[in-house]
């Protein structure tokens, strides 16, 4: 009976808490970094007697943990035998959480109910330290910057894929993040592979498929019956001791027997690329043969004889045939090219005697 008095009471304050109107101090929240068995400290600055301490994760109002002096501690069923209220002081309501995964990232706000003093609050930031911290949100919409792939992968439509970050780092690797990209949205973690105590820790985020670790952080995600909405970017940040690594791919899923339109542009592309290069060779090749024929041509005109220029040194007969019968001789003049040297000795005039 007892049992079910403590069930109904859990379920009353996980029912009404969210609605409860109590005067709240707001304050700054006190940042803390997610680890392993790390520790929310929520201890009350005066005296006075403890009525309640409840937990909850901020903007939804999701209950974490609630104590109560005399019906005990309560929790949901996602951190029942995760969450432990370590009680130093009667004031304290400090909890501690272990087995965190990148899900334990957010605000956590506590509430001590006293008397006579009244309620004291106190809000708690848990964040992954080792990534770069977030800019300040502004009043304009973020705007996502397009990454740029640096592996680019085909699947066709219903088959099944495995995408992986097989590839070599520099240094040793404690850490790996996988991320994906949706169309028109900001990244978001789908699985975590991480080095705890020795041992390897997995988490598994995506609704599609299955994350999981392999040796030396080799994180990987299998899809099975590939849809068109699987496509996108996926990124795999590494944490190394030589610094954060990372590796992006686009993911194009195609139609089932068909080819993706910027495969097919491409071809197109290649084809009058090609077609362009033959005719240009072509047009050469007829340039060159007629300009080959056109001097062939001009230098048969050169050797044709009515294109030679006449020697005038050509052998002529210098006189007249003269018939036979007839002995009459005519003086005819007889002309011959010679060569004129010019003689070197004096001509000796006669002495007169």
């Amino acid at each position: 009976m007892e049992a079910v008095q403590k069930d109904h009471w859990y379920f009353v304050v996980l029912l009404f808490l969210p609605f409860l109107k109590v005067s709240l101090q707001l304050k700054e929240a006190v940042v803390v970094r997610l680890e392993e068995d790390m520790v929310l400290n929520c201890l009350c600055p005066w005296d006075g007697n403890l009525s309640m301490v409840s937990w909850t994760k901020v903007p939804d109002k999701e209950p974490i943990a609630v104590f109560h002096p005399e019906f005990g501690v309560a929790f949901p069923p996602r951190y029942k035998e995760r969450v432990e209220f370590l009680r130093s002081t009667p004031m304290d309501g400090s909890i501690s959480i272990r087995n965190v995964t990148h899900e334990d990232i957010g605000i956590y706000q506590c509430s001590v109910q006293t008397f006579p003093q009244g309620p004291w609050t106190r809000n708690i930031q848990v964040d992954d330290l080792d990534e770069p911290p977030e800019e300040e949100n502004s009043t304009e919409a973020p705007v996502t910057e397009m990454p740029v792939a640096d592996v680019e992968m085909f699947a066709e439509q219903n088959d099944n894929v495995t995408i992986s970050s097989n590839h070599k780092h520099n240094g040793t690797v404690y850490q790996a993040i996988l991320e994906r990209m949706p169309h028109g949205q900001p990244w978001s973690i789908i699985g975590v592979c991480k080095k705890v105590d020795g041992g390897l820790v997995r988490e598994d985020y995506s609704d599609r498929g299955m994350v999981n670790c392999g040796e030396h952080l080799i994180v990987s995600l299998h899809l099975t019956c590939v849809e068109q909405d699987d496509g996108g970017f996926y990124r795999f940040r590494f944490s190394t001791d030589a610094g954060e690594q990372t590796t992006t791919l686009l993911l194009t899923v195609l139609a089932p027997g068909g080819i993706d339109l910027s495969v097919y542009m491409m071809y197109i592309y290649i084809g009058a690329g090609s077609a362009c290069l033959v005719l240009l060779i072509v047009i050469i090749t007829l340039a060159v043969r007629h300009r080959k024929k056109k001097r062939r041509e001009e230098y048969r005109v050169k050797l044709h004889p009515s294109q030679r220029q006449p020697n005038f040194y050509e052998n002529i007969p210098m006189c007249p045939r003269v018939k036979k019968k007839s002995r009459q001789i005519r003086n005819c003049p007889v002309y011959a090219n010679l060569q004129t040297v010019r003689s070197h000795r004096t001509t000796r005039q006669p002495h007169d005697k």
